[in-house]
């Protein structure tokens, strides 16, 4: 069962208490694992234990998803308020500087952590905001219908739609390349956790005016992006390179949006070479 640890963060509105869950495991150089939007920790799964044999895991809900609060009043869901939110959540684990991994949204604020000077290495998986406008608009919509459809469907029809590799292409496939692979309950728990995500049109929103141009410190980066990635179209990772042009861009051949499912050793390898 995950933990819970809260800890206190400086915002423009003042000081403010955050909570957060999270799992820990393994040993070693400290490792922070970051979901994307409307997902939740439990998505690294599949890597865990690879990983873990030679790090010291954290996987974290965000606030405001998966089972983590939402984020106290006057904050919002930007990187101005998730830089200072999860470098405050690693004082309070004794994780200092850590290297950090994360996906989509997790990604992109594991690249923002890099520019923050707090990761000592990092590797983002289809990062969000590398993105052209038309892609952005593509990507939100595709999300908001996958909202949508968690939020309008029955508990016990999206418990039997998750039974059949048909049904967890329906619940999943644009995430992922294999959807049929994903086991029944980790389907429902993962629609369970967008149809309950707090922060989801919060993120969603401050997501909009994105666009990551900038480069970063002296830290290892690693760009890794899915061939058959539905969400955050593949040419993106090209994009990232121009703009990160120290980073080494890998590419994840069968892979989708949320690649740790459809080929956990090919992904745990990459995480792992990016750390060391």
């Amino acid at each position: 069962m995950s933990k819970e640890i809260s800890f206190t963060v400086d915002a423009p509105v003042g000081r403010r208490i955050v909570s957060v869950r999270y799992e820990r495991l393994g040993a070693g150089d400290p490792l922070l694992l970051l979901h994307g939007i409307g997902h939740h920790w439990q998505a690294w799964r599949p890597v865990l234990d690879l990983l873990a044999a030679e790090r010291d895991i954290v996987a974290v809900d965000l606030p405001g998803f998966g089972a983590s609060s939402a984020l106290p009043d006057g904050m919002v869901y930007d990187l101005g308020t998730f830089g200072p939110v999860l470098g405050g959540l690693c004082t309070a684990l004794g994780m200092e500087k850590p290297h950090v991994a994360g996906n989509s949204l997790g990604g992109l604020l594991a690249l923002e952590l890099g520019r923050m000077g707090l990761a000592r290495s990092v590797t983002a998986l289809s990062p969000a905001g590398f993105w052209s406008e038309s892609e952005r608009r593509y990507a939100f919509g595709a999300l908001r219908a996958l909202r949508a459809g968690a939020r309008a469907l029955p508990v016990p029809f999206i418990e039997r739609l998750s039974r059949s590799a048909a049904g967890r292409a329906a619940l999943a496939g644009t995430i992922y390349a294999r959807p049929g692979r994903r086991a029944p309950e980790a389907v429902v728990a993962e629609t369970l956790a967008l149809r309950g995500a707090s922060g989801f049109e919060s993120a969603l929103a401050a997501g909009r005016g994105v666009l990551f141009s900038d480069g970063l410190p002296a830290v290892p980066v690693t760009i890794a992006w899915g061939s058959r990635d539905r969400l955050l179209l593949p040419r993106q990772g090209v994009r990232a390179k121009r703009v990160l042009p120290g980073a080494r861009l890998v590419r994840l051949p069968g892979c989708g949006h949320v690649p740790m499912n459809d080929d956990p050793a090919l992904v745990a390898r990459v995480i792992l070479d990016g750390s060391r």
